[in-house]
């Protein structure tokens, strides 16, 4: 009898234990029935908040657990119902238009079920971790597919511009790289000798984007913070940038060129700064891969 007390014991202590161990220090931060922590950061005076079918547009960031940023981006989705207790979208449902908030979810939950994606190393299984959530718009299907058919109607020449722009640059240039099948161009600055990049790797580099004059739109190198991304995970980098990753190893350092089809797309970047159809240069040095 006294065996079978003491093996509840240690049972239940390890239950208290693994729990506390997998609880985020989250203090100043209050908690739904479903088990999200969250702490309002900022709360506007709109009260529109996102309803089924509605499309949202957000700006993201997911942190480490020792708070280092690791993802930093502006989406648009279309929002339904939390398929599962605990889901992003939950967080979502919580945040009116210039609303912005912090939140702890559980990271097996994100990773595994809402985005598909193995976790990362550098999160333990069964934690918590922190991203950053600020709602920039919530719009109904209608005015959301209303305002995408005037944007492309406008548009809808600078395709061939394009093209004509991205061939006078190879030219004047004299890059002799043939394109990918995808046509992205490679110039190698460096090869490296390291480790070749696969699914699940978790991806450090230094990148700087730029038009193709030569103007910065946005440099990791100037922030003097590499950016760090599981590769083949949903949401991290445009998709010329990860198929260019994809066939790198640690230690290379080279440029590519893109089309925009590779890069922003007919729609440009979410925050305006890269204008629709536009080809754009990328220096990815590839500092480690885990």
């Amino acid at each position: 009898m006294l065996l079978k007390k003491n093996i509840s014991f240690f049972i239940l202590l390890i239950i208290i234990l693994f729990s506390c161990k997998n609880k985020p220090e989250v203090d100043d931060y209050k908690k739904t029935p479903n088990g999200i922590y969250y702490k309002l950061l900022q709360v506007s005076r709109k009260s529109k908040k996102p309803k089924n079918g509605d499309y949202i547009t957000f700006h993201i960031k997911y942190f480490t657990g020792n708070d280092s940023l690791f993802f930093d981006a502006i989406r648009s989705i279309k929002y339904n119902p939390p398929p599962f207790r605990g889901s992003i979208q939950e967080c979502f449902a919580m945040l009116s238009e210039n609303d912005s908030a912090s939140f702890y979810i559980d990271a097996d939950k994100f990773f595994y079920k809402t985005i598909k994606a193995p976790l990362p190393k550098f999160i333990p299984p069964q934690s918590f971790f922190k991203i950053g959530i600020k709602m920039l718009s919530v719009s109904s299907f209608e005015n959301f597919e209303k305002g995408k058919e005037e944007f492309l109607s406008w548009v809808s020449g600078f395709g061939e511009y394009e093209q004509s722009v991205l061939k006078h640059f190879i030219e004047n240039e004299q890059i002799n790289a043939n394109p990918s099948q995808t046509g992205i161009y490679r110039i190698d600055i460096k090869k490296g000798d390291g480790k070749k990049v696969e699914v699940s790797d978790t991806i450090t580099v230094h990148y700087e984007g730029r038009f193709l004059n030569g103007k910065i739109f946005d440099s990791t190198k100037k922030r003097n913070e590499p950016f760090q991304f599981v590769y083949g995970t949903e949401w991290q980098v445009v998709k010329g940038l990860e198929e260019a990753i994809g066939e790198m190893k640690q230690g290379d350092h080279a440029l590519f060129i893109m089309p925009s089809a590779l890069a922003f797309g007919e729609k440009g970047s979410s925050s305006g700064i890269i204008p629709a159809y536009t080809s754009v240069v990328f220096e990815v040095e590839l500092l480690e891969v885990k």
